[in-house]
């Protein structure tokens, strides 16, 4: 058996069906099929259990497979280093992101990308939705979240500081909000997601936690929406650094409490981008983190933000 049925193999036994092995590899499913039934022929053995509804990896085809998988994996790495060593990089690059994240950060960097590695061809995926990485054939995610868990293999980009902001035509109506608990009176602008829209968690200088609940009639479910409501001057609102850092330098928005630190779920936050294999990596996809890791940990978001409080 050549490399390309060994995948079609591994790809059948991830994507556990015929039907989604063949969307994935752009095959017809009948083709599918009979790379199966020949390795099973060539081997002598059955590495997967067919029913109408089902089908299911035996016990001798899960060591097969997991013994070959490897080995896949090494020649894929060889055969792209083999290539990378006499051209610039190539391919095409499947990113996923939030929609926010995605249009405030990721689009801002890519004219000097694509300026040095024009040979890339990207796909960019934006949702709030989290995508399998290894089912949609995604190369890179970048998630906004605490350490993150799992199987897939993360780098930290950046930390990510959430403020409350809200817009100066708003403070001049509501007056002067002395500290985090006197939110308790405002309508506030909230994010319909668990841990966004009950309370928010603030932290002292001192190092003091309390919890405030927040309530309100508007509540939003997109990040920049909220933040064109804060603009408007609907209510007081949390967003992260990174999406109304230009908003406190231009003061369309004013930080209330620029010395404590907030948070809806927990402080330690950052943006992490995960990748599905430590040992393969495509040479498009090192040299896309390499770039985002320089871009994104050295003039920050984040430092813009804290500059234009003080």
């Amino acid at each position: 058996m050549d490399i390309s049925q060994l995948k079609t193999l591994l790809t059948v036994a991830r994507l556990g069906s015929f039907a989604a092995a063949a969307r994935a590899l752009d095959q017809d499913p009948s083709a599918i099929s009979r790379v199966v039934a020949t390795a099973e022929a060539r081997l002598g053995v059955r590495l997967f259990e067919r029913s109408t509804r089902r089908l299911a990896v035996t016990g001798v085809g899960r060591g097969y497979l997991d013994r070959i998988a490897p080995l896949v994996e090494e020649l894929d790495l060889a055969a792209e280093e083999a290539r990378s060593a006499r051209r610039a990089p190539t391919g095409k690059l499947r990113i996923t992101a939030s929609v926010a994240w995605g249009q405030e950060c990721l689009v801002p960097l890519l004219p000097e990308f694509r300026s040095r590695y024009p040979e890339i061809e990207l796909e960019l995926i934006f949702t709030d939705s989290y995508l399998d990485l290894l089912a949609e054939g995604v190369d890179l995610a970048v998630r906004l979240a605490p350490a993150p868990q799992g199987d897939l293999v993360s780098t930290h980009l950046r930390c990510t500081r959430y403020l409350v902001c809200a817009s100066p035509d708003y403070l001049a109506r509501a007056g002067h909000l002395p500290s985090p608990a006197a939110l308790n009176g405002h309508d506030c602008l909230r994010m319909p997601l668990r841990g966004f829209d009950g309370t928010w968690r603030f932290c002292s200088p001192s190092g003091q936690e309390e919890t405030v609940p927040v309530t309100g009639k508007v509540v939003i479910t997109s990040p920049l929406a909220l933040r064109q409501a804060a603009r408007v001057g609907l209510g007081p609102t949390l967003l992260a650094d990174w999406l109304v850092a230009d908003d406190l330098a231009q003061g369309r928005l004013v930080p209330l409490f620029p010395d404590w630190q907030v948070s809806a779920t927990g402080f330690e936050s950052g943006a992490w981008a995960l990748y599905p294999s430590r040992t393969y990596m495509p040479t498009r996809l090192r040299v896309m983190l390499d770039y985002l890791s320089a871009h994104l940990g050295s003039a920050s978001h984040q430092e813009r933000a804290r500059s234009a409080q003080i």
